[in-house]
C-alpha cells in the first residue's frame, strides 16, 4: 500500500529552508511536499533531487503540469523553476533540504517526542519491536517505524516499500501522524542509507542503540569506513544516551563518537553495564538473568538463539538509558512473538520449514548455528543473493552455507537487472572453493518457486529446511520489473503438494 504524503500542513515549510536559500516573502504555502513529480497534486512543493540514476530538476516541467505551486532547486539551476515562471528557492543540497523542509511542514514532530534510533547491520528490527513492546509494557504510547511495519497508537501497517528507513517526507508525515495520536515515544530504524542520505537528519533522536557493525551496502557507501561513518551520524546527536554492543569490535569508536552518556551491554564482556547470565534455551526462545547496574531481575525472549538475547539486552539498555522500569518493560519483552520473515516457523514436523531474511554471510551464518542445535538431521538451505548489491555478499553466503548446511539448493533473491543464472554462478564458485562439491553438496534452480519446492522434497523426516534472503518482503525484484511474492506461502504451497492426501 502506497502511502500518501500530508495534505494538511501542521507547520511551515519555509521555516525549513536553509539561510543560503535567501527570503520566503514570494514563496507560498503549500499543501504538501514532494519529491517524485507523479505525485504532485495542485498546490504541493516539489522538491527536486540529483539521484544516482534521475535528476529531479528533469521533471519540474512534468510537476509545474500537475500543480506544482514552487520548487526547490539547487543553486546554479535557478533556470529550471524561472523558464517555467513558478517560484522557487535555491539550496545549496536539495537532498538536505528535503529533511529540513518536510520536518518544518509537519510541525517538527520528533522535538514533541522522545525517538529511540536502532542502528546496525542485523538485529535492528527485532530490537527495535522488543524496544516497542518494553516501552509499551512500561504504559507509555509508542509509535514504531522498521523494515518491516509501521505502528502508530492502535494502528498498524505493513511496510511494503522495501525501504526500512522511508525518505524524509515519509518519516515526518508519520513522526507527525504519533504527535496527533497522543505518543510521547518513536521507535525508528535508522539504516545506513537512511543516515547518509539525510532521511533522519531532522529527527531528534534521545537515544541511539547499536545492535552490532559488520560489512554491507558496500555498492552503496563505497568502503567499510564510509559505511561505519554513516552509522556513526545517529550517535553524534543524542541527547539521553547510547547503548552499546561492547562485545562488538566498533565499540569504542561509537563509545567516542556519541554526544550522549553510553551505557554498555554484552554477553561476553563482563566488564559491560548490562550483562545476561545463566542463559537457557527454552522452546523457541532463551531465559536469562538480566544484570543492570540498578537491577538484576529474570527475563525471558520469545526469540530462538544468543543473538536475540543480545537483541533484548540491547532493548533493556534503551530501557534504562529512559530511566523506565525495567520489571515492566521485561513482561512486554517477553510477550513479544516473532518477526514476520525472522526465524518463522512455516512447518515443525514431519519435516521443519524455517523463512529468515538472513541475505548477508554473517546472518545467514547465524541462523544455520541456531538451526544446526535444533535438528538432528540435515539441514537443507534454499537461498541466493540480490543483483546490484555487493559481491561480497554472494561469497559470505556460500561460505556460510558451505560451512553449516548439509546441502544448499542455490536460487534467485531480486536478481534485479542482472542475469540470474550469474549470480548463481559466483555463488556456486565461492562453494566449491570452500570444498562443497555440486551435486553432493548442492544444487541450482533458478526459479525461486522451483527451488522452495526442490527444497522440500528433498527434505526427510527431522530435517529442516531454512529459506534464506527475503523474509517478510511482500515482492520479488527481476529484469521485468517487481512481482508479488512470499516466501512462506511459496512454502506452503509446495508443503501442501507434497503432502496433500491422495485422490480416492
Amino acid at each position: 500500500m502506497r502511502r500518501r504524503a500530508s495534505m494538511t500542513a501542521r507547520g511551515d515549510w519555509r521555516t525549513g529552508l536553509p539561510p543560503e536559500a535567501g527570503g520566503q516573502a514570494d514563496l507560498p504555502p503549500v499543501n504538501a511536499v514532494r519529491l517524485d513529480s507523479r505525485e504532485v497534486r495542485p498546490g504541493d512543493l516539489f522538491v527536486c533531487i540529483p539521484g544516482q540514476r534521475f535528476d529531479g530538476h528533469d521533471f519540474a516541467a512534468a510537476a509545474v503540469a500537475a500543480g506544482a505551486a514552487v520548487l526547490v532547486v539547487e543553486q546554479g539551476r535557478e533556470g529550471v523553476a524561472e523558464a517555467l515562471g513558478v517560484p522557487a528557492a535555491a539550496v545549496p543540497d536539495s537532498r538536505r533540504a528535503l529533511s529540513s523542509i518536510a520536518a518544518a511542514h509537519e510541525g517538527n514532530p520528533s522535538e514533541r517526542l522522545t525517538v529511540v534510533g536502532v542502528t546496525g547491520t542485523n538485529g535492528k528490527t527485532t530490537t527495535s519491536l522488543l524496544i516497542h513492546a518494553a516501552l509499551e509494557a512500561a504504559g507509555e504510547e509508542v509509535g514504531l517505524i522498521n523494515t518491516v511495519e509501521t505502528r502508530i497508537g492502535l494502528r498498524q501497517s505493513l511496510n511494503d516499500s522495501r525501504m526500512s528507513t522511508p525518505e524524509a517526507i515519509e518519516i515526518q508525515r508519520l513522526l507527525g501522524e504519533m504527535v496527533d495520536a497522543g505518543c510521547e515515544y518513536a521507535v525508528v530504524e535508522a539504516t545506513s542509507h537512511g543516515l547518509a542520505l539525510d532521511r533522519l537528519a531532522d529527527v531528534a533522536f534521545d537515544v541511539g542503540v547499536l545492535t552490532q557493525l559488520g560489512e554491507d551496502h558496500l555498492d552503496f557507501h563505497g568502503s567499510v569506513e564510509a559505511y561505519r561513518a554513516a552509522k556513526l551520524r545517529l550517535f553524534e546527536g543524542l541527547s539521553r544516551g547510547a547503548v552499546l554492543n561492547a562485545d562488538d569490535p566498533e565499540y569504542g569508536r561509537f563509545a567516542e563518537a556519541s554526544s550522549a552518556p553510553v551505557l554498555s551491554y554484552a554477553l561476553e564482556a563482563g566488564s559491560a553495564d548490562l550483562t545476561a547470565r545463566r542463559i537457557d534455551n527454552v522452546g523457541d526462545g532463551s531465559t536469562f538473568e538480566l544484570v543492570t547496574p540498578e537491577v538484576s531481575l529474570h527475563a525471558q525472549v520469545r526469540l530462538p538463539g544468543r543473538f536475540n538475547v543480545a537483541n533484548a539486552l540491547a532493548a533493556f539498555g534503551a530501557v534504562v538509558a529512559l530511566d523506565l522500569d525495567p520489571y515492566m518493560a521485561s513482561v512486554g519483552i517477553s510477550q513479544t512473538p516473532g518477526v514476520p520473515g525472522r526465524m518463522q516457523r512455516v512447518l515443525t514436523t514431519p519435516i521443519g520449514v524455517v523463512v529468515d531474511y538472513a541475505h548477508t554471510g554473517d546472518a545467514l551464518t547465524n541462523v544455520l548455528e541456531l538451526l544446526r542445535g535444533l535438528t538432528d538431521g540435515r539441514l537443507i538451505a534454499v537461498f541466493g543473493a540480490a543483483g546490484e548489491r555487493p559481491r561480497a555478499r554472494r561469497t559470505g553466503m556460500a561460505e556460510a552455507a558451505a560451512r553449516q548446511a548439509d546441502y544448499a539448493v542455490l536460487t534467485e533473491e531480486d536478481s534485479r537487472s542482472e542475469p540470474t543464472d550469474e549470480i548463481i554462478d559466483e555463488i556456486a564458485r565461492a562453494m566449491t572453493a570452500e570444498g562443497a562439491a555440486e551435486g553432493r553438496r548442492f544444487e541450482r534452480v533458478p526459479d525461486r518457486a522451483d527451488a522452495i519446492a526442490r527444497a522440500i522434497a528433498l527434505a526427510e523426516q527431522g530435517d529442516v529446511v531454512l529459506i534464506a534472503g527475503k523474509g517478510h518482503e511482500p515482492t520479488i525484484e527481476r529484469a521485468d520489473g517487481s512481482h508479488p511474492w512470499d516466501d512462506a506461502e511459496a512454502a506452503r504451497e509446495a508443503l501442501r503438494e507434497r503432502f496433500a492426501e491422495p485422490d480416492d
